[in-house]
């Protein structure tokens, strides 16, 4: 390893203490390559993203590593080491899949990276050492690595200390780094978003400076990342920053009439409050894409009446065709365009519920929304942003009424359904009796049982044995004379 792969190193308690965070199964892996490469004579260190989430305390429940073995060698080690199968689908950029006891484990070569075109491919560069493949990394907090063998940590650009102010920064050039793949802009961003981190002046600077570039990258990986930034945890902190690094109009360009309408009159900012909905709204795709396009058509549909009073007839309607063109656009899976656009559709309509409602309004809005039901419910719960705690008290008690009454209705569909698993024709053969009242009784007797969980359901040989019972104690035969 050169001098310059050696620059920063973990103190003795981190050596000991870094690969011990590892769980289990991780560690018996990790310890397995170890030894092997070891053997070969070949470098090998956990990178990037597991590192950075063990030094944060996060999750890991994959493995990174970086090796000086070139791919086939790669290969040759891994099954010596006990892979149960090898992955070679990114071979042609360095990269060896591994899997042992059904984890996967991706293996890259130290390499280095020339972007002909931020749009295409990279040409990959073996033979560099690791602190070259650890400088063609996107930003300082995934430029860390750690020698499986010692637990050494190698941090050559800062990373840990930009974990401990929780900031993201690019490796080097930020104009460099984003120049050889855009992409990266956006990857600050949804980094911000996962981890609350701010993004370092010069890194945000670059951001806007090269945003327009992101308009060359395809659509899909645009979609990927905002997928991945919409279920973050501070989801709403990251769509800021794409408002703030001007990069809003080359990812959502739909959006902008939203983030930039000021408001009239008493009304909220609409922008200020979609971020606030995604934030309450829980972290499935579905219900955030609804929440960040619930009022996007707000702008389009505003009408001001002789009062003065602000409204936004239709917004739901056309907020449901704008949801549908954003998403197709984005290429979108055909499930997630439909169901975020009935969502969006439909949100007024749980928000108007009072006591009034009857069952039948209630089993209406069950059918119309299906199995978008719980979503919706979630969505409109997100919904309520008041800066007046009675508001939203009294919005959160109008939910919840709505839910105990769907669940009530529920309950009792459910009951509707459950029978004596003996219907009547079948009780009048096995007694010879004519019908009568006697037969309403006995079934509502067997149905109880069901419900109460003492015949199942469709037992008729436990239901006959009851039967009989019963009608010996209810009907017993007429003596005889």
């Amino acid at each position: 390893m050169s001098d310059q792969d050696q620059q920063v190193r973990a103190t003795t308690a981190e050596r000991d203490t870094i690969l011990d965070r590892l769980p289990s199964p991780l560690q018996d892996i990790t310890q397995r390559l170890a030894a092997t490469f070891a053997a070969h004579g070949q470098e090998l260190y956990l990178v990037g993203g597991v590192v950075r989430d063990l030094l944060l305390g996060r999750p890991v429940t994959d493995l990174d590593l970086t090796t000086s073995a070139e791919p086939p060698q790669t290969k040759q080690l891994g099954q010596e080491a006990g892979a149960e199968a090898i992955y070679t689908v990114g071979e042609a950029f360095g990269t060896i899949g591994l899997v042992f006891d059904g984890v996967t484990v991706e293996i890259t070569t130290f390499r280095e990276e020339h972007y002909p075109t931020p749009d295409r491919h990279p040409e990959v560069r073996y033979g560099t050492t690791l602190h070259g493949d650890l400088a063609r990394r996107d930003f300082t907090i995934n430029a860390i690595a750690v020698d499986v063998n010692s637990g050494e940590i190698i941090d050559p650009f800062g990373g840990r200390e930009d974990l401990a102010r929780r900031l993201i920064r690019a490796v080097g050039s930020p104009r460099e780094r984003f120049a050889e793949d855009p992409l990266r802009i956006l990857r600050a961003v949804r980094f911000a978003a996962e981890l609350g981190f701010h993004i370092e002046p010069a890194t945000l600077a670059a951001m806007k400076e090269l945003a327009a570039e992101l308009e060359r990258i395809s659509v899909e990986r645009i979609a990927a990342e905002m997928n991945r930034l919409l279920v973050a945890p501070d989801a709403a902190h990251g769509l800021r920053l794409l408002h703030e690094a001007r990069l809003l109009p080359h990812v959502l360009p739909e959006l902008m009439p939203l983030a930039e309408d000021p408001g009239r009159g008493r009304h909220k900012n609409i922008w200020n409050h979609t971020l606030q909905v995604v934030s309450q709204a829980p972290p499935r795709l579905a219900v955030r894409w609804a929440a960040l396009l619930h009022d996007a058509a707000k702008p389009m549909t505003r009408s001001v009446d002789e009062l003065g009073e602000v409204h936004f007839f239709g917004h739901e309607i056309e907020g449901a065709n704008l949801a549908r063109r954003t998403l197709r656009r984005l290429r979108q899976d055909k499930a997630l365009i439909e169901r975020v656009a009935r969502l969006v559709e439909l949100h007024l309509r749980p928000a108007a519920y009072d006591e009034t409602w009857t069952d039948s309004a209630v089993r209406r809005l069950m059918v119309e929304a299906g199995d978008l039901l719980e979503d919706l419910l979630d969505l409109v719960a997100a919904d309520v942003t008041s800066a007046r705690a009675h508001r939203r008290q009294r919005a959160a008690r109008r939910i919840a009424r709505l839910r105990e009454h769907i669940r009530r209705l529920e309950e009792q569909a459910a009951l509707a359904e459950i029978k004596s698993p003996l219907d009547g024709h079948e009780l009048m053969a096995i007694f010879g009796l004519p019908p009568g009242r006697w037969i309403g009784e006995l079934k509502a007797h067997l149905r109880e049982l069901v419900i109460e969980g003492v015949i199942a359901p469709g037992d008729k040989d436990a239901a006959l044995a009851e039967a009989r019972r019963w009608m010996a104690e209810h009907y017993p035969p007429a003596p005889e004379r």
